[in-house]
């Protein structure tokens, strides 16, 4: 439980989501992350060089990550401030803010700043020396699709996570197609009035088509149109599974930047000084092996227990989705209307840029309780290894 862990109210962004091999596949997503940073704290008119330290979220190696935080607060002007690197796949911005929240909360640190920035485009390929291999053959690992294949501690790729989920709770592929286009249907509601939901939050971002011209990516990239007979059509991907393309998630390149403070300095930032925004509590979980949906669940609960709160005192609630299971399965575990949360979209619908995603999720669940005139908002998603982190807020 927190006491004196702020996020100011606007102290927050994120860019659009772009697909996978979009307008972003090409870019250093650290440079590219600090630069919109950069241009982000101008637009509001903020000197970084306020910042203490900075919490770099990257869960895809960038070229000279091994700089990593330094460099990025180098890029974006935050002075001499030092930092460290965050490493959490999904979970990364969750617990970045938790982090940032304990520094702020102990006095260490006036002033901290997550940025969230990764490109599974054109992912590292790295190679170790191995020299008791036939000739020598190297050790070689492709960091988005192998990973994304098999767990190492399981052998198990994530899809087999969800399927396993759905069989053990008998979910049916028709409640995962449905659940699937209530999502998209929710995803409309924020790009309704010319995207007056998104346009509360997202910051454009500027990337260089060549080296004389750059572009302004404004919005999403790559979300595919749903219907209810689209998805019918549509063959599930394991053999009796529930989950086809369209009840799952896709790669994508995005960067987001949170600020956390002290309750006085969150005032002189936010964009409303009557609407705070505070930290106030994290839980984690590691659920059974190859059933990495049913975590999110359990880092509810002792988010829950440690911040003293029921469930029924939660007004706004996101869950990561990169497969609908996980959805179905928190419903089902917490006693939810899966209708009822994931309002205004979830990465189901616009992607899954892994370090960035429960950034944008965590800044929806802001806008959506600041919206209903205040309260507690809880943001939790699933991570490799069968592990999930969980973040309450309370608004206003």
């Amino acid at each position: 439980m927190f006491k004196n862990a702020y996020i100011p109210y606007g102290g927050y962004y994120t860019t659009p989501f772009c697909k996978w091999m979009g307008s972003l596949a090409n870019v250093n997503a650290i440079e590219l992350g600090a630069a919109t940073s950069k241009r982000w704290f101008a637009s509001r008119e903020i000197d970084p060089a306020i910042i203490d330290y900075l919490y770099l979220g990257v869960s895809v190696g960038q070229k000279s990550i091994f700089y990593g935080a330094p460099w990025a607060a180098a890029m974006m002007g935050a002075g001499q401030a030092p930092g460290q690197n965050i490493t959490q796949a999904c979970a990364t911005a969750t617990t970045a803010v938790f982090n940032a929240a304990l520094a702020v909360d102990s006095g260490s640190f006036d002033t901290t700043y997550c940025l969230l920035a990764d490109r599974p485009s054109n992912g590292p390929h790295t190679i170790w020396p191995n020299p008791n291999g036939p000739g020598g053959e190297v050790i070689a690992e492709n960091w988005n699709m192998d990973n994304i294949a098999a767990d190492p501690a399981t052998s198990k790729d994530m899809l087999t996570t969800a399927e396993n989920v759905a069989r053990e709770h008998g979910f049916s592929r028709e409640q995962a197609d449905e659940l699937t286009l209530r999502r998209y249907e929710q995803y409309a509601e924020a790009l309704a009035d010319e995207r007056a939901f998104q346009k509360r939050y997202m910051f454009p971002v500027e990337v260089a088509v060549s080296r004389k011209e750059t572009k302004l990516v404004e919005a999403d990239e790559g979300v595919t149109a749903t219907s209810a007979e689209g998805l019918a059509r549509l063959r599930a991907v394991q053999p009796d599974g529930i989950h086809t393309y369209g009840a799952q998630t896709h790669p994508a390149d995005a960067n987001a930047g949170i600020v956390v403070t002290t309750r006085e300095r969150a005032v002189e930032l936010s964009r409303d000084p009557q609407m705070a925004v505070q930290v106030v509590a994290y839980g984690h979980a590691r659920t059974k092996p190859a059933h990495m949906p049913m975590a999110p669940a359990d880092s509810v609960k002792r988010a829950l227990a440690r911040a003293d709160l029921r469930l029924d005192q939660i007004k706004t609630i996101k869950n990561h989705t990169p497969f609908i299971a996980n959805d179905l399965h928190l419903a089902k575990a917490l006693g939810l209307d899966a209708h009822t949360f994931n309002n205004y979209g979830t990465s189901l619908v616009y992607g899954h840029p892994q370090a960035p995603t429960l950034a944008r999720l965590l800044i929806e669940a802001i806008e959506e309780t600041a919206l209903k005139g205040g309260g507690y908002a809880l943001v939790t998603g699933c991570a490799a290894g069968d592990s999930a982190a969980a973040l309450i807020v309370k608004v206003g």
